[in-house]
């Protein structure tokens, strides 16, 4: 199970909206975004069982979302995020693309990015050539290493700070960790400057926090201690968990507690479901690791 690709896969489930539309700039055109998305995995791994038998698919994403008009139509949104070279990825994608078609029937469009740190590596299209038959397929692609680190930290889109913090991650990946501290410290900084929903930051924290990885476990402590001081918190609480309890305070104000429990309750069921630990879990969510045991036992 690779974490990072969880993380993607979380990122993307927390914010659909904001994906499609810095993605698919010309998405907004077509669909009716206020109506939200709805995920199809289970369809995708139906469809494609000899890839969930090799290796569970915890990136591949399949949205269903509605047109603006008026109707009960719905287009299909594949998305296939890359982190390496692959010879054959075009045709793979050529094959999503057609089993969902034809399983379907529906307006279907494909993405692609690419978190490699291979430059010259962007596949787009696939093609067949034999004896008077042909097919080329292309698909929409975005690599990532080639972004402009300046237009993404001034970007509107809160999603454009998940693909910083990857870029940042891949032009650093041999760094110390001293230089990738000041480096998540920057972006730390950078997020909690802005005005944004409060489950828009608490996901984008938690992307952060998790995407970019220390040789040495006792940076991890330093990371989040530099992070306390910066929100002025001496608690040893960690960046979620700062998250939490400024909600829990406004609830007891408005009477939501009990809301805002459930909430953290929600989020352990989808980390669980992901395949996170249950340390992992407690940190991220302020839920204690004994209540994070019995909430597994329960879905179990």
């Amino acid at each position: 199970m690779n974490q990072d690709d969880l993380l993607w896969k979380g990122i993307i489930e927390d914010m659909p909206v904001f994906f499609v539309e810095l993605f698919l700039p010309d998405a907004a055109q077509v669909l009716d975004l206020d109506r939200g998305f709805e995920f199809l995995d289970k369809e995708l791994e139906e469809l494609f069982p000899e890839e969930t038998a090799k290796h569970p698919r915890f990136v591949d994403k399949l949205l269903k979302a509605y047109t603006k008009d008026g109707r009960e139509e719905w287009i299909l949104i594949h998305i296939e995020v890359q982190g390496y070279r692959d010879k054959d990825f075009a045709r793979r994608m050529f094959t999503y693309f057609y089993r969902l078609l034809d399983r379907y029937n529906k307006p279907v469009t494909a993405l692609a990015i690419f978190t490699d740190d291979k430059k010259n590596f962007r596949p787009n299209s696939f093609e067949y050539h034999f004896l008077g038959t042909s097919q080329v397929y292309t698909f929409n692609t975005y690599k990532v290493i080639d972004q402009d680190e300046t237009l993404l930290a001034n970007h509107s889109n809160p999603f454009a700070m998940v693909v910083l913090t990857v870029l940042l991650a891949i032009k650093n990946k041999k760094g110390s960790d001293e230089t990738l501290i000041n480096l998540k410290l920057k972006l730390f900084r950078m997020l909690i400057s802005r005005q944004m929903e409060k489950s828009t930051m608490r996901a984008l924290l938690t992307f952060l926090k998790l995407y970019v990885h220390f040789a040495n476990p006792d940076s991890y402590r330093i990371f989040e201690q530099e992070t306390l001081l910066i929100t002025n918190d001496i608690t040893t609480m960690g960046i979620e968990q700062l998250v939490l309890k400024r909600e829990r305070q406004e609830g007891r104000e408005e009477g939501i507690e009990k809301g805002i429990n459930l909430k953290a309750r929600e989020t352990a069921k989808k980390l669980i479901i992901r395949g996170f630990e249950n340390e992992e879990i407690a940190e991220i969510t302020g839920l204690t690791v004994d209540e994070v045991e019995a909430i597994r036992k329960v879905m179990n």
